[in-house]
Order: structure tokens, then C-alpha cells, then sequence
């Protein structure tokens, strides 16, 4: 499965826990919290001010030779 921008974190790290590593490592320390749980991912890299496409692209190579 591919990640996109509009996924939430929650559909995230039910798809695969081992993508919070990646989250932490770009700034995204609040991953617990209720509230980013329904942020998608492009929302949450914005109020991080980092880039989402990267972070996208990050994850799904992740995910592709794990």
C-alpha cells in the first residue's frame, strides 16, 4: 500500500508501526496525541514546516524494501 498525503497519522501507524521512527526524526514528536491521530499526514508536516512530499516519499520507500 502507498502512502499519500491525505492519510491520517492514525492510518498510519495502523498500517505500520515502524513509521514512527520516521515521524520522530522529522520533528513530529506529538504522534500520541489524540489530536494528530486525524491529521493527515500533509496537515501535520505543515504545522511542522516540513516538506510532506519528502516525508511521503520517505515512508513509502520505507515501506517498499522493508
Amino acid at each position: 500500500m502507498k502512502v499519500t498525503p491525505d492519510m491520517t497519522i492514525g492510518e498510519l501507524l495502523r498500517l505500520d508501526e515502524n513509521i514512527v521512527p520516521i515521524l520522530m526524526r522529522a520533528g513530529m514528536h506529538c504522534i500520541g496525541c489524540p489530536s494528530a491521530q486525524g491529521e493527515s499526514l500533509a496537515e501535520a508536516a505543515m504545522v511542522h514546516g516540513i516538506d510532506g512530499n519528502m516525508l511521503v516519499a520517505q515512508i513509502n520507500d520505507f515501506l517498499e524494501n522493508k
